[in-house]
């Protein structure tokens, strides 16, 4: 969880060949790297206006570890007392590797410009005896454990989000399925460059075929993931929002999609199955961006741009 002042980014293995112990020394090293300050250039500056700190929730049979930001206090009474912020719940993407910590500039911005509560679930990672359900769960405690405890937290829960890169678009998708049968009224979710398909078809789209290996190698990868996130046995489609029986009656939904990315289409036809039954949804292509362009800011130039939408976005839904 710690951050580092250096760390040196490790070479992308090959994935189609690797093993269990290689898998969790690239994770470790990859982590270490986006958590540290020579990681900043590309995963961008946070926000001066936000504090930013680790702390640990106690769910039902684990300790997990969220990511916490809040606007920083102006120095006037009424801000520094204020208990009544709309909350955030955020969910990063890389599903078997990854870490909060590298979605500190866009969380942090959202915290102070909004402003409102940012939780970010520092959920446990893909890894053979760690599937996707494991995921799905952390991002679902830690969504319903803020809300239950709202005034300790200083959260307005009839004002909520979720919002998720990639793997973690898959999370909030799932989470506000979840949060519609349980009766807990979201106000919001955004979902970028999302996963919605993990079943076989997962990869039978035009934009998979068209952007396997180019402009990264995203299809021995987006095999791997699946590999890990729906090990034999598993029920592949109660983990693919794309094949959820019923989309309707949820929070609105910004769908924010990279057009050079592989699951381009999974983002799209995820809006057009929301759009179908009647769920608000915005559909926002990116013309030229890559998969993982809103967490690079630093060689992304869209990056900005799409902050500023989902800031825009989430202004208008959480403003009460």
């Amino acid at each position: 969880m710690g951050e580092t002042t250096t760390a040196t980014r490790p070479p992308e293995p090959d994935f189609s060949a690797i093993t269990t112990e290689e898998l969790l020394a690239y994770r470790d090293a990859e982590n270490r790297f986006r958590a540290s300050g020579g990681a900043r250039a590309i995963l961008g500056w946070p926000h001066p206006g936000a504090a930013i700190g680790w702390q640990e929730i106690a769910l039902p049979g684990r300790d997990l570890p969220v990511r916490v930001y809040r606007p920083t206090p102006t120095g006037d009474g009424e801000a520094t007392a204020r208990t009544d912020l709309p909350l955030v719940v955020h969910v990063h993407g890389g599903g078997f590797v990854g870490t909060a910590a590298q979605c500190d500039w866009t969380n942090s911005h959202l915290a102070a410009r909004l402003p409102a509560l940012v939780v970010s679930v520092e959920h446990r990672l893909l890894a053979p005896g760690s599937p996707l359900a494991n995921v799905v769960e952390d991002g679902w405690d830690v969504l319903e454990h803020v809300v239950r405890h709202a005034a300790r937290w200083g959260v307005d829960p009839a004002r909520t989000a979720v919002f998720g890169e990639s793997c973690g678009a898959l999370i909030s998708a799932l989470t506000a399925i979840r949060a519609r049968e349980a009766g807990l009224e979201l106000t919001a979710q955004v979902l970028v460059n999302p996963v919605t398909d993990v079943t076989r078809t997962m990869f039978d789209y035009a934009s998979m075929t068209e952007y396997a290996y180019s402009p990264t190698r995203a299809l021995p990868l987006l095999r791997f993931f699946r590999q890990l996130a729906v090990p034999p046995g598993y029920d592949a489609r109660a983990v693919s929002p794309l094949y959820a029986d019923d989309l309707s009656g949820l929070a609105p939904a910004l769908v924010v999609v990279p057009t050079q990315d592989a699951v381009a289409d999974h983002g799209r036809r995820f809006a057009d199955r929301l759009r179908a039954v009647g769920t608000p949804v915005q559909l926002s292509e990116y013309p030229g961006a890559k998969h993982a362009f809103l967490t690079l800011p630093g060689v992304e130039p869209q990056a900005e741009a799409a902050q500023t939408e989902i800031l825009q976005f989430l202004r208008t839904a959480l403003a009460q």
